[in-house]
């Protein structure tokens, strides 16, 4: 009921603008000028121009689906490199007012909370003093998996895993862990989890209040009250792990301790030269483990159902990983170490392909222009939101040959992706991570995640299709850009059987 009152009441609205645009463009000095040589560029290239009904048209495609329209305007046009996201009603109310790192305008408090997180937590140092927590929830992740499939299964039979939920949670065990420190059992992740699930899986649906506030938090009241009730849960279960720390937590330093010493710049118009609130600390760790887990464990799904679909790759990839584990004297070890990665180039081949071929999302996050642009021709008008499709870059047949095929050797010496920029200071051929100063400030985090958690899941299992239940890439979008058939796969043990490690061992982790 609330969303037809919305659309009758947008459809009015864009009506009465449409009459008042046509009867400015009728007047005298309007005219006279409709041809002026001074006359800004056109906009680039959008829906029908037919007021009210071309929009409507526009949207009522085939199951909505607008990616082949965005890719024929991305052929015409491309927007420029923003320096600033827009704010939303509902992005107000969970980053506080904009103070994180992925929403924040470009200025000296943005630099201030990417320094940090930079600096402090993903630091190459602070990522290998995490190195004992990485090892504890690959033991959980091994132990899940093993311990699910053996149930339900005929004997003698390979057993059978969903993937995606054993990665989400073994993601998300390491992220709250990095977050929090060693203070969280497993009782609390499982909340904080269900919480931050409920928040993802909700996400699209409050992209409405970015639209008239006012009128859109009355239409949708139960609506925005779910997203008032979802950040005032975060703040029950985020402020005791907080306060735990600032009451003198032990262990490493983790994101919280980080944030809790954090000064606000003194350029700052409102509040500046003082410590984060509480609120804002939340809205941190919030943007902490929703930036790194479902992204994370949806690459990781990516990744394994290639390998899954072409066995001749994960064969190739399993005689390198022992290949490079017998080099370091390591074969006998119950895990593959992080310092052999760097001797598995096709390990890492095989993770830029996924990432190029199916990145978690096929758009950074929106930014808006600061000031009137052209580009191309076109004018791109200030406070216009823009974006950029990451995925179509990824599938650029002038860069990438065959770029529909998932073919790892592109990434090898000799091919097309060798070297390549995942940054974009040199070019952009990719950009999973996005680009420029915005670019993902998780990006050698995940890549070690990534490439780790692969390494280990292919030696420990042989990973084969599931009858009846053949390997399905079309995509769907969620908070990410999942696999619209979730993998299962038979996961085949291939070293001897592992003892179980219980869920509450985060408190040991480290």
């Amino acid at each position: 009921m609330e969303d037809w009152l919305f659309y009758s009441l947008t459809t009015l609205l864009c009506l009465l603008c449409s009459l008042l645009l046509r009867a400015r463009a009728r007047s005298p000095s309007s005219s006279s000028s409709a041809h002026d040589a001074t006359s800004p560029p056109p906009l680039p290239p959008g829906p029908v121009p037919v007021p009210v009904l071309g929009p409507l048209l526009f949207l009522a495609r085939r199951d909505f689906d607008l990616a082949p329209v965005l890719r024929r305007l991305a052929r015409d046009a491309a927007p420029p490199s923003p320096p600033a996201p827009p704010a939303t009603a509902s992005g107000a109310v969970l980053t506080s007012g904009g103070r994180n790192v992925s929403s924040s305008p470009y200025g000296a408090t943005w630099r201030a909370l990417r320094r940090n997180l930079a600096a402090g937590v993903l630091n190459p140092a602070r990522l290998r003093a995490f190195s004992p927590a990485r090892r504890w929830v690959l033991d959980v992740l091994l132990s899940r998996i093993t311990t699910t499939n053996s149930n339900g299964e005929e004997e003698g039979e390979s057993p059978v895993v969903a993937v995606m939920e054993p990665f989400q949670y073994a993601m998300f065990c390491l992220l709250v862990y990095m977050c929090f420190g060693d203070r969280v059992n497993d009782a609390r992740v499982r909340e904080i989890e269900a919480t931050q699930r409920d928040l993802l899986g909700s996400f699209l649906s409050f992209q409405v209040f970015s639209f008239l506030p006012p009128l859109t938090k009355l239409v949708f009241r139960r609506r925005w009250e779910k997203l008032v009730s979802l950040r005032r849960r975060q703040e029950e279960l985020f402020l005791p792990l907080i306060q735990a720390r600032r009451e003198g937590g032990s262990g490493d330093e983790c994101y919280v301790d980080s944030l809790m010493k954090l000064t606000l710049p003194e350029e700052e118009e409102e509040g500046g030269g003082r410590l984060l609130t509480d609120g804002e600390i939340v809205s941190l760790c919030s943007e902490f483990l929703s930036a790194g887990t479902d992204t994370t464990a949806t690459a990781l799904q990516w990744v394994l159902a290639n390998l899954v679909k072409y066995p001749e790759m994960q064969a190739k990839l399993r005689a390198e990983i022992a290949a490079a584990a017998a080099g370091a004297g390591n074969d006998d070890e119950d895990q593959v170490k992080e310092e052999d990665l760097q001797a598995m180039p096709y390990l890492k081949a095989v993770v830029l392909e996924a990432l190029r071929r199916h990145p978690p999302g096929h758009y950074v996050l929106p930014h808006e222009a600061r000031e009137d642009t052209e580009l191309d021709g076109f004018r791109v008008p200030a406070g216009a939101p823009v974006n950029f499709a990451v995925g179509e870059i990824g599938l650029d047949d002038e860069v990438w040959s065959a770029p529909m095929e998932f073919r790892p050797e592109r990434f090898l010496p000799g091919g097309e992706g060798e070297d390549v920029d995942l940054t974009g200071s040199k070019e952009i051929k990719m950009m999973p991570f996005g680009a420029g100063r915005r670019v993902c400030p998780g990006m050698a985090l995940a890549m070690l995640h990534l490439e780790y958690f692969v390494a280990n899941l292919v030696r420990e299992f042989e990973w084969r299709e599931v009858e009846g239940e053949e390997v399905d890439l079309t995509e769907k979008l969620e908070f990410t850009v999942v696999m619209k058939r979730p993998l299962k796969a038979r996961a085949v043990p291939l070293r001897a059987t592992r003892k179980p490690v219980a869920d509450d061992a985060v408190v040991a982790a480290a």
